[in-house]
């Protein structure tokens, strides 16, 4: 996949980021605007503090909480599937299945978070992301330290150690990125304040079939 541009970060576990294509960010955002009376709610397997959280795909197990469906066409679904390879490709990650398990959008107003969690579908081993699909002009009033904001940052922790190590990410997000990072990264999103605008972002997650032992040393 030598046409995939990406850069990455490194926090003992790599996050790897993406632009979306246009025509993707644009199809997801229009599926979930004019849809969004159709779409299943996502609250009740979800952690986030947030009214706004609806499901586009769901292929994992039937339970109580949510069921199979698919709002996406296959080019989408496509697109998500080439992501989350290239991810194991590059991270010389082997001998894998995957399977691409739930996709949702969560729609942050103000005073709303997602506090610190980790991701799993029908597997403990996996891929999750985040694509920034809208945002607000502002984040409001930072009420101590302006010059090192947190209003609605997205914030990714690693578990690497030692000197010199880094231990999380705060990127500066903007309208398409996408980021991919395993399942049991730790991340959250704070709140903001100060404006009735919205803060849209997708997660997507794709159960990875992964043996450890194979993929040791691998180059």
């Amino acid at each position: 996949m030598s046409d995939v541009k990406f850069n990455f970060v490194f926090l003992g576990q790599s996050i790897l980021k993406y632009e979306v294509p246009l025509d993707i960010f644009l199809t997801i955002n229009s599926i979930y605007e004019q849809r969004f009376n159709e779409l299943k709610r996502a609250n009740k397997q979800l952690v986030g503090k947030i009214e706004n959280e609806h499901s586009l795909y769901f292929d994992g197990e039937n339970s109580p909480k949510m069921t199979k469906h698919n709002y996406l066409p296959l080019d989408v679904r496509t697109w998500f599937q080439k992501m989350f390879t290239h991810y194991l490709d590059w991270n010389k990650i082997k001998n894998t299945h995957c399977h691409l398990n739930s996709i949702w959008v969560n729609e942050m107003k103000q005073h709303e978070y997602n506090p610190v969690h980790v991701h799993q579908g029908t597997l403990y081993t996996g891929l999750s992301s985040v694509m920034i699909l809208k945002l607000p002009k502002t984040y409001g009033v930072e009420y101590s330290s302006e010059d090192s904001p947190q209003n609605g940052k997205l914030q990714i922790l690693g578990s690497s150690s030692g000197q010199f190590a880094k231990i999380d990410y705060q990127p500066n997000i903007k309208e398409r990125d996408f980021y991919i990072f395993p399942y049991d990264m730790r991340h959250t999103v704070y709140p903001f304040n100060g404006t009735n605008e919205t803060r849209r972002t997708l997660a997507a997650n794709c159960d990875v079939n992964y043996n450890p032992i194979q993929n040791r040393g691998a180059q």
